[in-house]
């Protein structure tokens, strides 16, 4: 068997964000308002440009174009929602576990927010909330801005308890490839106690403790070195446990290598997936590891964990 090169996954952040997977790292996407001044002086907003009757109506000389940023919908959606002359700056969680988002101006010109940016907020499972709410300082000028979004899964509050887990894959022996602070990609918080398990492509990855399927990727089937291009194209599971941490199982196989869906309750033993060789990696391997949310930042956190023979010894640190 080839000898499993470790992942490179990062946590869900955004402008150019993170998604989060800590996985699915992507571009921000970008939103546009629209801002003209009408005859009387009076300047205007909105989130879709006016037609030229209405504009012309207006007596408004030239539409000007304002964009924003947003992070990808794998995590949140960033939305702009006009409201009489101000503007609320909406957050979507699209995820079956909490989120927790900060917002901020990437620029601003007579725009200010309420509460004033940067601004936190942690959404529930598929919740959405304002905020802040945007508006001009001196109403009697024009204005524009631009905002960026960062998120990570979790909620920040959560507190991990002390819990077995069960190996999380379906097999007598096993090798970890890397372990807890392994040199090669798990000296970051993220994956300082992520574990590398050698696996066969096909093997039947198990829940290593009952939760709630949080978020899932399947789309991928390639893998190679190229960190720019595979760092954070893996598929995976990740599972929400009661306690509020986090389970990640990675580089999972593609077309059928994901056995569950978002929202659904599992238990320990259950099979949620196959083994693969997905993303930045030379070679099949499972990529598991639990994190907590410590505040807009991933952390990952040591586990015990019990195999067919009994307790695991899982601190050697791997290439």
């Amino acid at each position: 068997m080839p000898r499993p090169t470790p992942s490179h996954l990062r946590p869900a952040v955004a402008t150019a964000l993170a998604a989060a997977l800590a996985l699915a790292a992507a571009g921000a996407q970008a939103g546009k308002l629209y801002r003209w001044t009408d005859r009387n002086g009076v300047t205007h907003y909105g989130d879709r440009a006016p037609s030229q009757t209405a504009a012309a109506a207006a007596g408004a000389a030239e539409v000007k174009v304002i964009p924003f940023r947003s992070e990808p919908s794998s995590i949140a959606r960033l939305r702009v929602q006009q409201d009489g002359d101000r503007y609320l700056a909406w957050a979507d969680n699209t995820l079956a576990g909490p989120i927790e988002v900060r917002l901020d101006f990437n620029h601003s010109n007579n725009i200010i927010g309420s509460p004033l940016l940067p601004a936190s907020a942690t959404l529930d499972p598929r919740g959405s909330a304002v905020i802040s709410v945007l508006s001009a300082q001196d109403p009697g000028r024009g204005g524009d801005f631009e905002l960026s979004m960062r998120s990570v899964p979790g909620d920040p509050r959560a507190r991990p308890q002390n819990v077995e887990y069960l190996l999380p894959l379906r097999q007598q022996q096993f090798r970890i490839d890397q372990g807890y602070g392994g040199h090669f990609s798990h000296s970051e918080p993220e994956h300082r106690y992520a574990l590398d398990f050698a696996a066969d492509i096909g093997t039947p990855v198990l829940a290593a403790r009952d939760g709630t399927v949080m978020q899932v990727e399947s789309d991928f089937d390639k893998a190679g070195l190229n960190l720019e291009k595979f760092g954070d194209r893996a598929n995976f599971v990740r599972i929400l446990h009661d306690d509020g941490t986090m389970a990640l199982y990675a580089h999972l196989k593609g077309d059928d290598g994901v056995m569950v869906r978002v929202g659904q309750r599992v238990r320990a033993g259950q099979q949620i997936g196959l083994s693969g060789n997905t993303g930045f990696s030379t070679g099949p391997h499972l990529h598991f590891t639990v994190q907590v949310n410590r505040g807009m930042r991933l952390e990952s956190i040591p586990v015990r964990m019990t195999g067919p023979q009994g307790p695991l010894r899982l601190s050697g640190g791997g290439r």
